[in-house]
């Protein structure tokens, strides 16, 4: 992780670098601790849901998490330019009766000069699964650095 913030015009390396951090702090499943990579009045599109700010971040994320259990998230980055950044991802969750679901999308993200997100937009597409079909299967928390990439999964 950097020790100091990353912040825009990004290069390829720190473009990764940022995508990494947030794939982590999804990972972690902790709302406040995620909440805080985006600006006060971040604004979101996430599906057809509409969030403002990181109060109702937070919410948004307690939701999630409460019904998306056993969350795992990759994302890899797509494309960036100055202070825009867009990335592709897929998580696999399943909800309380079991079904496993792997969810695919994309992001749009755009960051204020303090390097944190002040703009995310987000297509996601679920598809069920059967439990077998899993493709991830590191413990809860970070992905480990020598797991395979979307691009390795063929996702």
């Amino acid at each position: 992780m950097a020790a100091t913030p990353l912040v825009p015009p990004f290069t390829r390396e720190t473009a990764i670098q940022k995508v990494r951090m947030a794939e982590d702090a999804w990972n972690s499943r902790d709302p406040v601790k995620t909440s805080l990579a985006y600006s006060q009045d971040s604004r979101w599109r996430n599906r057809a849901e509409f969030v403002n700010g990181r109060d109702e971040i937070v919410a948004f994320l307690t939701r999630k998490w409460n019904r998306e259990l056993d969350y795992r998230l990759i994302k890899e980055l797509w494309a960036f330019d100055g202070n825009r950044i867009a990335v592709r991802f897929a998580y696999e969750s399943h909800d309380d009766s079991g079904n496993w679901y792997r969810s695919y999308g994309n992001e749009n993200w755009e960051f204020d000069d303090q390097g944190l997100n002040c703009v995310r937009h987000a297509c996601i597409n679920d598809l069920r699964i059967d439990e077998s079909e899993r493709a991830y299967h590191w413990p809860l928390g970070r992905r480990p650095d020598d797991h395979p990439s979307l691009s390795d999964l063929g996702f």
